[in-house]
């Protein structure tokens, strides 16, 4: 087969982290919408040089035309033939201007944010799938009772700098009602951790609730202030998760009807690897429940996934070979990571400072030093984090009483069940979480 559908993963990855802008003298003159304007008519024709005509120094090193090329083939494999702009909006950000598209494609909506500096150069480019159409009709889960608990918007981190906004789902009646906090996977996740047509944070939301569980999501940090993270070269994912996942822990032990005692942590994919780091910061957490956490290292994780999707197929191009061998050369600069080191020869142009403050996390082992109960759960033909990170969590806490580690053998990462081996594409299918799963999480909180 052809590189696509590892480029179709890689690209996912990719558009993440092509925003990096920094700050420049301003000039008056410049038309920010007509620049952007040109970019996206540029990369419609397939036009990548001229797309990349504007770009600044930085953008251009992080941002080779080779790279344009590259994650725009894997938009168009991804979302089908392009069909219209829905949306455009122009957003002044300080020294900068971001112009904000939605572009509806034939199988998917792109978020294309195009920043312009006031020297009319683009300094930040972002792309990221967000609700397909298929998306914004989703409806609850048939396992959800709409008549048993009501939905009110909240602010996580309210009168910060970084206030997130979120919903807050309780059940019908006085409480006090046990809760959860649902911590995404990576990604500038919404609070739905919406994939394609599916949002499995609101199917949990919704099945939990309905069996007496208050559950409070939010938007990631990274999704609200994309702009502000894509120019910090000092975060870490204390900053990016860690640090909201504990507020939104202590606004749930403020709010009326819940009860603080009783208030767990729920990960999923990166969420879950970080969720041990969570409860070691906060010994109140009542437990943590873990949905396809990680054991391996994140780099670990991106390389066993871009060799399976290489080898998906039981063939390996040249160009995949290329395109395995770029990534390993990108791991391997990771992995070697030092302070200062240029965040644009690193994974998805994060920072060293993010690198280094996961070069020596190791979820399983810091668990082991946990006291809370804790309920691991794994999708039996889950891709991304595989049935080699559930052993971790066995062979690291199997002997403990107050662990239950579980695997539901037909259901992929999101926790939807399928049949045969797992594929990006089938993420794209609609489907809700597997409501032994809801019913397993739900009567587990409920016995603690």
């Amino acid at each position: 087969m052809s590189a696509k559908t590892l480029y179709r993963w890689l690209a996912l990855l990719l558009v993440l982290s092509v925003a990096l802008p920094v700050p420049v003298s301003a000039q008056d003159g410049v038309d920010p919408r007509a620049i952007a304007q040109a970019v996206l008519d540029n990369l419609l024709a397939g036009n990548y040089e001229a797309a990349a005509a504007d770009f600044d120094a930085q953008m251009i090193q992080a941002v080779p035309v080779t790279a344009l090329q590259q994650a725009w083939t894997q938009v168009t494999q991804l979302g089908g033939s392009f069909q219209k702009v829905d949306q455009v909006q122009t957003v002044p950000q300080g020294e900068f201007v971001s112009v904000v598209y939605t572009l509806l494609f034939e199988r998917a909506a792109i978020e294309m944010i195009v920043t312009v500096d006031r020297n009319g150069q683009v300094a930040g480019l972002f792309l990221r799938p967000i609700a397909s159409e298929a998306g914004k009709s989703w409806e609850s889960p048939p396992y959800a009772d709409p008549t048993a608990f009501v939905e009110r918007e909240i602010i996580v981190n309210e009168g910060s700098a970084w206030e997130l906004p979120g919903v807050l789902t309780l059940p019908q009646g006085d409480g006090p009602f046990p809760a959860v906090v649902l911590v995404h996977g990576s990604g500038p996740n919404d609070r739905d951790e919406t994939v394609g047509p599916n949002k499995p944070f609101a199917d949990l939301a919704h099945g939990l609730a309905s069996r007496g569980i208050a559950v409070l999501r939010y938007d990631k940090r990274t999704r609200v202030y994309a702009q502000a993270f894509a120019g910090d070269k000092a975060f870490t994912v204390q900053d990016e998760a860690v640090d909201d996942a504990l507020a939104a822990v202590a606004l749930l032990r403020q709010t009326e009807s819940v009860d603080p005692a009783r208030v767990f942590v729920l990960g999923h994919s990166m969420g879950g690897y970080l969720a041990p780091r969570i409860g070691a910061a906060d010994a109140r957490i009542a437990g943590l429940i873990i949905l396809a956490g990680s054991t391996r290292s994140l780099l670990d994780s991106v390389r066993m996934q871009t060799e399976y999707l290489a080898r998906l197929d039981g063939e390996l191009s040249e160009a995949e070979e290329a395109s395995l061998a770029e990534v390993e050369e990108l791991l391997l600069a990771t992995e070697n990571v030092q302070p200062g080191d240029d965040p644009a020869k690193l994974l998805f142009n994060a920072p060293a400072s993010y690198w280094l403050d996961l070069k020596e996390y190791d979820p399983a082992a810091l668990a082991t030093e946990l006291t809370m109960p804790m309920l691991i759960l794994q999708g039996g033909r889950d891709w991304q984090v595989t049935l080699d990170d559930f052993a971790g969590w066995e062979a690291a806490l199997g002997q403990r009483d107050d662990v239950t580690l579980r695997v539901y053998p037909d259901l992929n990462h999101l926790f939807i069940s399928g049949e045969g081996p797992g594929t990006p594409e089938e993420y794209e299918q609609p489907g809700h979480v597997a409501e032994v799963v809801i019913e397993d999480i739900a009567q587990w909180i409920l016995d603690h």
